[in-house]
């Protein structure tokens, strides 16, 4: 089973107009209500691509009502702890013409440490029955901050797969915990490890930094730009696909469901690479979230150049399996 762990899912009401008028009154937009939150988009993503996921988060008042609702309309599989604060939820308002989405968020919900420590104990039982464990998206709270590196103790306890995709106060003590994978955009670690990434020397020494706290995977993706990934202490220079971009939203999420979907298939890490970096490239280049079909990465991801930095690499069974 993969379980998914989403602190601060997010309740989207999209408006999407053909184009908006600044000041004006704009009307007649396409409404949808939409399931957010980073690892409902790795589920919704991991759908696509024929594989089941489970997700597990914190859900209060009538924004989680409406949320839940929504994932089961998707038919996305979830358990959840139910909250006194409501769900965050947000405006996402997209001018198709301009080519621009505009979002507008509440404020995060407020998680009583009663219900701490009720998800804490749920997600024991739930992590000693399942293959991967993924932790997508911010904490909502102080509260919340132990409840990641916690489960990844307890993966590492289990001997389970454990994928880290997370930001803010509590990333480092998150790495401290010991995942086997963590994907993180450039600049958030940047900001919590007040880390100087200048160049490649500077990214190369921090990726081996991760290796030596025993982290099996690093994926440090930097938008469109080239980024960098690290398989034990392999690294590689990912130069990702020109693409016309539309909105970015969940392409990081579409992503790590790329990575797994190689773990589960695998597949060498080049491929996995390869697979992943196409998917974000597609993601962005639609106004969908976490929706790309799985014949349109294959058709692309070998136009992805993955290239070998550092020490000399040689192509052998690098099985995840066998992390």
């Amino acid at each position: 089973m993969i379980l998914i762990i989403t602190l601060n899912p997010l309740l989207e009401r999209r408006f999407t107009y053909e184009q908006i008028k600044s000041g004006s009154v704009n009307r007649n937009a396409e409404t949808r209500i939409f399931a957010g939150g980073k690892g409902i988009n790795v589920s919704r993503q991991l759908k696509k691509f024929g594989l089941k996921s489970y997700n597990y988060l914190f859900s209060g008042g009538t924004n989680g009502k409406i949320h839940r609702d929504a994932l089961k309309n998707e038919a996305l599989d979830f358990t959840f702890v139910s909250t006194k604060s409501e769900t965050r939820h947000a405006a996402v308002v997209i001018s198709e013409k301009d080519k621009i989405t505009s979002s507008f968020f509440s404020e995060d919900p407020i998680i009583l440490q009663t219900e701490v420590d009720e998800f804490k104990l749920k997600l024991d039982k739930m992590i000693q029955n399942c293959e991967i464990v993924i932790f997508s998206g911010s904490s909502p709270s102080i509260e919340t901050d132990s409840i990641i590196p916690y489960g990844i103790e307890l993966a590492n306890k289990y001997d389970k797969v454990s994928i880290c995709d997370t930001y803010g106060n509590h990333l480092k003590s998150c790495v401290d915990a010991g995942p086997t994978m963590i994907h993180n955009n450039l600049s958030e670690i940047i900001k919590s490890f007040n880390f100087n990434i200048e160049n490649e020397k500077s990214i190369i020494e921090f990726l081996n930094h991760l290796y030596h706290k025993n982290i099996k995977r690093v994926y440090l993706t930097n938008g469109s730009n080239n980024f960098y990934a690290s398989n034990f202490d392999y690294i590689y220079k990912i130069k990702p696909l020109a693409i016309q971009e539309y909105d970015a939203t969940g392409s990081g999420d579409s992503f790590v469901a790329g990575i797994v979907n190689g773990w589960i298939n695998s597949d060498l890490f080049e491929d996995s690479l390869k697979f992943a970096t196409a998917t974000a490239a597609l993601n962005a280049a639609t106004f969908d979230v976490s929706n790309v079909n799985i014949e349109d990465v294959i058709k692309i991801k070998d136009k992805v150049e993955v290239l070998p930095v550092g020490k000399k690499t040689k192509t052998i069974d690098d099985s995840p399996r066998e992390i």
